[in-house]
């Protein structure tokens, strides 16, 4: 199994990290979308050329939520991560879609201001703040986002969480979201060295992004 990938992408992390758990290997290809040479190549693959490219035995899948279904159906020892009762995987899907809609759309959209060398603007602080306050709504009424334990809807709300280190957003009024972010990392072993690499990662970009616009 390949993934194309790259460790500061918020969707190749939640790809990567559901694979963690699932147990399974991957066979990562670091792709730089930026690179015109390595976007021709991924595109005879994925007509989209985005990363997370997932690859198993012929069979492509883009689009992050796609993947890590995938993964867990086709792969899972059990249903626990995305539940086969209707109503509780309801609440999985409804989490899901509130995080591609709402709170990475939010995120993202702070990011790229930041990333243009620019302040977001009110209304996009504004839209990210009702985001993180229905987040905190959601973790606090359950032990996790969508359920008792841990799912993948998880995973992918925690990916737009830790985002928002492009941002140097603090989550200081939301007590019940950085709790929630230790229980989730608690999930895996080797989270520390997983968030130090994309940490990295990440400041390495913004600082070479920062160098370009000067």
């Amino acid at each position: 199994m390949e993934l194309y990938s790259h460790i500061i992408s918020p969707p190749c992390q939640n790809v990567l990290l559901v694979a963690k758990k699932l147990g399974v290997t991957l066979n990562i290809k670091e792709t730089n979308v930026e690179d015109p040479v390595e976007v021709a190549a991924l595109t005879k693959i994925n007509p989209q050329h985005t990363i997370p490219t997932f690859v198993d035995e012929g069979h492509v899948i883009w689009e992050s939520y796609a993947i890590a279904i995938y993964l867990v159906e086709k792969y899972g020892k059990d249903d626990a991560l995305y539940p086969k009762d209707a109503k509780v995987r309801s609440v999985v899907n409804q989490r899901l879609f509130f995080d591609i809609g709402t709170l990475y759309k939010s995120v993202l959209a702070n990011i790229d201001a930041v990333l243009e060398g620019k302040q977001p603007s009110e209304e996009l602080k504004e839209k990210l703040k009702k985001a993180l306050d229905l987040t905190e709504k959601f973790v606090t009424e359950r032990a996790f986002v969508a359920a008792d334990h841990l799912t993948i809807a998880d995973i992918f709300v925690l990916g737009s969480v830790t985002a928002l280190g492009w941002v140097k957003y603090g989550l200081e009024a939301y007590p019940g979201i950085q709790s929630w972010v230790a229980k989730v990392t608690a999930e895996f072993p080797d989270y520390a060295e997983f968030h130090k690499e994309l940490t990295e990662g990440t400041e390495a970009y913004i600082a070479a992004n920062a160098a370009k616009s000067n």
